[in-house]
């Protein structure tokens, strides 16, 4: 509110009474106004959370939304990378500050609903109706939608180069390790992620899985019970890190050594599917996950499923116009174009049935994987334990721990309240 001095006021009042009334006689005609042109001349600001490899692909799918929307408003949409697996921490540390828009792993949909950081979806039965139901489950939490579903293919399977491995050497990850250590090259995996060392214990009898509570985990890792203990995985990825034909790197690393060439194989998702292609061409072979020998005997590699989701701030300042970006960046065209720029499976039903994607070789290969899957459901003292346990095993166990006493410590971790 503005003050005047006292010899003023007289004088003002009586200003502002007669401009009122002239304004009076066109407030009808401003009401009549379409929404349209009240809102063409705002400029909306948006901030937008994706993964760094996603950029190029993101910036052409707002400029058509800028196309579709631009005799609304003009928009200043800020792209901001953000990994999807770490999204939850870094938006709650801000919520307020933090992204009107976002890329996350299902696995944190639950965390980010009970913290307010989502809101209902205000039209569930279009997203439910317009994707793969498995999608529509990983973005709710009961029968409650939060989220729109992006991507029906958040897991890993076997990529190898068909010049070093026959249909029959796939079958063994041990034989795979071999291989690669005759011709000098490497097969790979992330030991440093624990969503990856799943594999080896996901079908051994050994259990791990969120609580009742929503938030710890139970785990039976270092059982000394069943057919399978847990020091008999160990020794087996013990057994595996020996190889000379093995590695443990990360995923940008497994990339790199596909395009120069010493890596000939490798566990990843389809986000890498078009870069591996275009490095092997027609040697390019993908396929479920191969066993490996454990107590003389073989065991299917397993792995977590899920899928990619799309969130809106429920603290966003634009809400509206926020919504409005998250279902143009999940729309079957643009779920279509993300698939043929990253090679990431659609959730849209319609782009999922389409015959491109239909013979996609990562995307089958996901598919024969799906039925040694888990959906992802881990709380979140999962990682960092695991992670641990698993490098010292990439590594070697060079100080010569006690095997069951890393897996204990690794339970109790896992497990703490």
């Amino acid at each position: 509110m503005i003050y005047f001095p006292d010899m003023k006021k007289n004088y003002l009042y009586l200003t502002l009474a007669i401009s009122s009334l002239f304004l009076c006689g066109g407030c009808q005609n401003q009401e009549s106004l379409p929404a349209d042109s009240q809102t063409s001349s705002n400029t909306v600001s948006l901030t937008v959370w994706g993964g760094e490899e996603d950029e190029a692909l993101l910036q052409e799918i707002f400029s058509s939304f800028q196309a579709q929307y631009a005799d609304q408003a003009s928009f200043q949409i800020t792209w901001q990378p953000q990994s999807e697996s770490g999204c939850k921490d870094a938006l709650l540390a801000d919520l307020e500050g933090g992204a009107d828009v976002f890329a996350f792993a299902d696995d944190q949909l639950a965390a980010l609903a009970a913290a307010g950081a989502l809101d209902p979806i205000e039209n569930p039965e279009d997203v439910r109706a317009s994707n793969l139901s498995a999608s529509v489950n990983a973005a709710s939490v009961g029968d409650t939608l939060y989220a729109y579903p992006l991507t029906a293919d958040n897991g890993y399977f076997l990529y190898y180069n068909k010049a070093f491995f026959s249909d029959e050497d796939i079958k063994s990850l041990n034989r795979m390790t071999e291989i690669a250590a005759e011709h000098g090259g490497l097969v790979t995996m992330d030991w440093s992620s624990a969503w990856y060392v799943y594999s080896f214990f996901g079908n051994t009898g050994l259990e791990v899985g969120l609580n009742e509570d929503g938030l710890t985990n139970y785990c039976t890792w270092n059982s000394t019970d069943g057919p399978i203990h847990g020091i008999d995985v160990a020794r087996s990825m013990l057994e595996i890190a020996e190889s000379p034909g093995f590695s443990s790197c990360a995923d940008t690393d497994f990339l790199t050594g596909v395009q120069d060439g010493s890596i000939i194989a490798g566990v990843s998702g389809v986000w890498n599917s078009v870069a591996v292609q275009e490095a092997w061409g027609e040697n390019t072979g993908a396929a479920k996950l191969p066993s490996y020998t454990c107590k003389d005997q073989q065991i299917q590699m397993a792995s977590f499923s899920g899928c990619k989701l799309i969130g809106v701030n429920a603290y966003s300042q634009q809400k509206e116009w926020a919504v409005k970006l998250a279902e143009w960046i999940c729309n079957e065209s643009n779920q279509a174009l993300r698939f043929e720029q990253r090679g990431q499976g659609p959730s849209n039903i319609h782009a999922a049935d389409s015959p491109a994607v239909q013979e996609s070789p990562a995307i089958t290969a996901l598919l024969e994987q799906s039925e040694f899957s888990q959906l992802q459901r881990i709380g979140g003292k999962f990682w960092d334990p695991v992670s641990a346990f698993a490098l010292n095993m990439a590594e070697g166990n060079p100080s010569g721990a006690s095997l069951q006493e890393q897996l204990d410590r690794l339970v109790e971790d896992v497990t703490a309240r």
